[in-house]
């Protein structure tokens, strides 16, 4: 098992803690105004993301390009709009991924956020931060206030790894999007490269 692995299973053995968390963040804040849902699953970095509302029609979707350096993706809405471009720099010492709306936003999350389980991590250029278990995709986004944008946990019944994205804001529903999206191609790529890496590794023994 890699690290990323062991961080991972590390991570989702704490989420009944984080849940007790949110809980008590979702009493203090209410009830969302509605929830959308994303299933996360692992594997090709170009597959397709879908983000659907709570009878499953798609309202987001995204296309990634095949160079997977910068990682390049972007984000269309049910009309085919294009919501968001995102990618990452491919040479930089804590690898920066970049969101950039199409109203022309910008903001930037760097993947150092993963090197530990619980943290606090700030959203550059927007002024929000990110708190809970980012591995785990289980997390409260709050505004430069300290009011809810958004949660993001795991369903409690679900076989394909069910999200639920909790709106509190509706204003900055593509960007949550977006945001919630770029966390998933940047768990994939961990996933992914800790596979090419392992196997390597395998191939000399």
């Amino acid at each position: 098992m890699g690290l990323f692995s062991k961080l991972q299973e590390l991570g989702e053995s704490i989420n009944d803690a984080a849940e007790d968390i949110s809980k008590a963040s979702i009493e203090d804040y209410g009830d969302p105004e509605y929830s959308l849902y994303t299933a996360l699953k692992f594997g090709d970095l170009h597959q397709r993301i879908d983000i659907t509302d709570e009878e499953e029609n798609v309202k987001y979707y995204t296309k990634s390009s095949v160079f997977t350096l910068t990682g390049k993706t972007d984000i269309f809405d049910a009309s085919d709009e294009l919501v968001a471009h995102l990618e990452k720099k491919p040479i930089s010492l804590h690898e920066k991924h970049y969101v950039t709306m199409a109203d022309g936003t910008s903001f930037t999350l760097s993947n150092e956020l993963f090197h530990i389980v619980e943290d606090i991590t700030n959203i550059e250029g927007l002024g929000w931060q990110m708190q809970g278990n980012i591995i785990g995709l289980h997390f409260n986004l709050l505004d430069e206030n300290g009011e809810p944008i958004a949660r993001v946990v795991k369903k409690a019944i679900s076989i394909h790894d069910k999200y639920s994205i909790d709106i509190y804001k509706p204003e900055f529903e593509k960007e949550v999007v977006a945001i919630v999206i770029q966390l998933e191609k940047m768990l994939q790529a961990r996933r992914e490269n800790e596979s090419s890496s392992s196997f390597s590794f395998g191939g000399d023994e």
